[in-house]
């Protein structure tokens, strides 16, 4: 797993690269106070969980913000990650069951083969494009 710290801002995690390779039992890779929750799981064969549900319940936070991660079913795809100050980070190639978690900051995803598939997920209420981004 790679961390990918803000250069503004001391400490502060911005996005979080986790490869395929990393994966180990259960292991959460987002700190429990962060909107996006991620885990990864390795499970083995017949192995279950008590069924469930997840309760509603009222957040002591009056601002929230999108946070958006990005898994590679199928292809490449290069992610572009950007500071706070939407100065560059650095670029990284994410393959098949890579996974890329934006906490703040910006990215940009090209993707560099055929039919590339992923999967994303964000934090919502989705209110509309024009209050979820700023374009870099």
């Amino acid at each position: 797993m790679i961390n990918i710290y803000s250069r503004s801002v001391k400490n502060k995690i911005l996005h979080i690269l986790y490869k395929k390779s990393d994966f180990s039992n259960r292991q959460d890779l987002i700190v429990p106070d962060e909107f996006i929750q991620v885990a990864s799981l390795k499970l083995s064969k017949n192995q279950t969980f008590k069924a469930h549900k997840h309760l509603w319940k009222i957040s002591n936070k009056n601002k929230i913000i999108a946070q958006e991660s990005w898994v590679v079913i199928k292809g490449k795809i290069k992610v572009d990650y950007y500071d706070l100050d939407n100065q560059p980070l650095g670029s990284h190639i994410l393959n098949e069951g890579d996974c890329t978690i934006t906490l703040y900051g910006g990215h940009n995803y090209k993707s560099l083969t055929e039919d590339t598939m992923v999967y994303e997920f964000k934090t919502g209420p989705y209110e509309g494009q024009i209050n979820d981004k700023e374009l870099l």
